[in-house]
């Protein structure tokens, strides 16, 4: 039987931990009280969602407060941006953004949002050049070999989008540019629905993110032609870049960063900032970060703001020179 004393002790130690665990739980004096709400722009499963949770969840542990991930696909990762951009301004709502909704949508229809005033640059996030593959059943094994087939029957080749306006898309339209061909582009949720078409080959290619497509590389039923980095990635060191494959200087990387709802206060933008470099330069997430080909990109949110006004700048001229619009 436990006397007085014990107890006594048992009850100290008890009221402790909890005390302890209420601190934990509670939130940082510069947020509400409430779970932290981190959209993603695009299903779950693909590059966009792995990298968000393996950030959110050290995001939680340091400020002791759940960061909730929050999937609203569609519209190639507008419907999220749009959301973000409407939200409340207390620092609970975050936005992984995409370099399709920022730079490149707003130039081929209208999005509901101004990238520049409706959202306000946090920080980067992470980067990654795309992987041209194809199914086993295309009949290709190299870039010549695809471009030839997209040659002799112009309008017979296809490739899969994250949706109109994404990073995917405009890799293929890049391409089209520089290659001379005319793939048909089929938009899709997100890169998870995308792949899933591949594989069961109802489309032909797709300019992929590596960690959804290089699991069915390995396994033989997609095949690589190449990345559309200007170097090869360390994770795929014998697949040739679109450059060195015959298009010099051919470059289109992906790219997801930190935004906010555009009139979040400037100290709450600040402290985010301090918080979500923190976490992108710890050795275990970008480790992590890395061994699914992502490489993280912390930057202050002057340094992301002025990246963003230039790849704006870039893809614009893009969409201006191959005419691309929405349909």
């Amino acid at each position: 039987m436990m006397n007085k004393r014990h107890f006594l002790r048992a009850t100290a130690v008890a009221a402790s931990l909890l005390s302890l665990g209420s601190a934990a739980q509670a939130a940082p004096d510069w947020l509400p009280n409430k779970p932290v709400t981190l959209v993603v722009g695009f299903a779950a499963g693909g590059a966009a969602d792995a990298a968000a949770r393996m950030i959110a969840k050290k995001l939680g542990e340091n400020i002791g407060q759940t960061v909730v991930v929050d999937n609203k696909g569609g519209a190639g990762g507008n419907i999220a941006h749009q959301f973000v951009a409407k939200a409340p301004i207390d620092g609970s709502v975050l936005l992984f953004g995409s370099i399709g909704p920022l730079t490149i949508a707003p130039h081929i229809m209208k999005v509901g949002y101004n990238p520049f005033s409706d959202l306000a640059p946090i920080s980067g996030g992470v980067n990654f050049p795309n992987v041209l593959v194809v199914h086993k059943g295309a009949g290709v094994k190299n870039l010549a070999e695809f471009v030839a087939k997209a040659k002799k029957s112009p309008g017979s080749v296809d490739y899969a989008s994250t949706g109109a306006g994404s990073a995917s898309h405009l890799a293929g339209e890049l391409f089209n540019q520089r290659a001379g061909v005319e793939m048909v582009h089929v938009p899709y949720k997100g890169g998870a629905p995308a792949l899933q078409d591949l594989l069961g080959e109802r489309v032909t290619s797709y300019f992929a993110a590596p960690p959804t497509a290089l699991p069915h590389v390995e396994t033989g039923k997609l095949i690589p032609l190449a990345t559309t980095g200007l170097t090869r990635p360390a994770y795929m060191p014998n697949i040739p870049t679109v450059a060195e494959a015959g298009y010099p200087g051919f470059e289109a990387l992906n790219w997801y960063a930190f935004v906010a709802p555009g009139k979040t206060p400037t100290p709450v933008l600040d402290r985010w900032n301090l918080e979500i470099v923190k976490v992108l330069k710890d050795p275990g997430v970008a480790e992590a970060l890395k061994v699914h080909g992502l490489t993280p990109q912390p930057t202050t949110r002057t340094e992301f703001a002025a990246f963003m006004k230039k790849e704006y700048e870039q893809w614009g001229k893009v969409v201006r020179e191959r005419k691309i619009t929405q349909n």
